[in-house]
């Protein structure tokens, strides 16, 4: 018994100093055009798809060719009847099991201190023949749990899927884990049951990365509003159960634009981050841990 325990906590702390350890840098920066400022990015089954809000909210896909982006001719305009929906698309939540979730932050006036979010959920297979929401749109949800903008991603929590979310504002941020089921028939954030769990978090979260192996969740952020870039490494489990985000790593990059998302690759050492930016909106990045 006594060497069992020896081992689990030599475990435990091999663990918690190998993730302590997380460093970033950007190996390689490129041009990518036609996506209006770029708002994210999904990593799906070796398929790289970047979203911007050029003349109307759109999704390009992408194949990684070495540390470049190979255009596949395959763009998705996010638009219903001809007229623009998700016109500032935050975030994909998609994990090859549940339904696709998109999100939308759209400010209501240009001090930036009213906005509304919504969550669509989308038939991402009908999307990807069709090019347009018509026919794809399933429901949408107004995000009127959230206290500026909403954006997506599936996370795993004792062995279930949540959709997570996160605000972008100064203040009173929240990371926030919906129920998939109930949020794809809901009207509203607010329903019964549809919110889950929730946590405190600090400012400015852009977008999220889950890493399943890891149970971690990464925070993708500006260190001030709309400039430098931050990436936050939280325990996922323990922060939903202490109320507030459990801080493993911050890693600040020294670059000044904004940066909108981030997506690891087939493995966790490889990462592309994408930004606003006119120029070097796509970021080839090493991870080492």
């Amino acid at each position: 018994m006594k060497t069992l325990i020896a081992v689990l906590l030599l475990l435990v702390f091999m663990s918690f100093s190998f993730t302590k350890e997380v460093d970033m840098n950007i190996n390689h920066s490129f041009n990518v055009d036609s996506l209006g400022a770029c708002q994210g990015i999904s990593y799906q089954n070796g398929r790289i798809f970047l979203y911007g809000d050029r003349e109307v909210g759109m999704i390009r896909e992408y194949k990684l060719d070495g540390d470049s982006l190979v255009y596949q001719h395959k763009e998705m305009k996010l638009t219903l009847n001809d007229t623009d929906v998700i016109n500032h698309p935050t975030g994909i939540a998609y994990n090859g099991k549940n339904q696709v979730f998109m999100g939308n932050s759209i400010r209501l006036n240009k001090e930036g201190t009213l906005w509304r979010a919504v969550i669509y959920c989308i038939d991402w297979k009908g999307l990807q023949r069709t090019g347009k929401l018509d026919g794809n749109l399933i429901n949408t949800i107004d995000d009127d749990t959230c206290v500026q903008g909403t954006r997506p991603e599936y996370v795993q929590y004792k062995n279930k899927w949540y959709v997570a979310t996160a605000d972008y504002g100064g203040k009173a941020n929240e990371v926030r884990l919906y129920d998939p089921a109930l949020l794809q028939k809901a009207k509203k954030t607010t329903d019964k049951g549809v919110l889950y769990k929730k946590f405190t978090c600090t400012p400015w979260v852009q977008n999220l990365n889950w890493i399943a192996a890891k149970g971690i969740l990464v925070l993708i952020q500006n260190q001030i509003e709309g400039r430098k870039w931050r990436f936050t490494y939280v325990d996922l489990a323990k922060s939903i159960e202490a109320g507030s985000q459990q801080v493993i790593k911050v890693v600040d990059i020294d670059r000044a634009d904004e940066l909108e998302g981030f997506a690891f690759l087939d493995s966790d050492t490889k990462g592309i981050a994408v930004t606003s930016s006119r120029r070097n909106n796509v970021n080839m990045m090493n991870i080492h841990w």
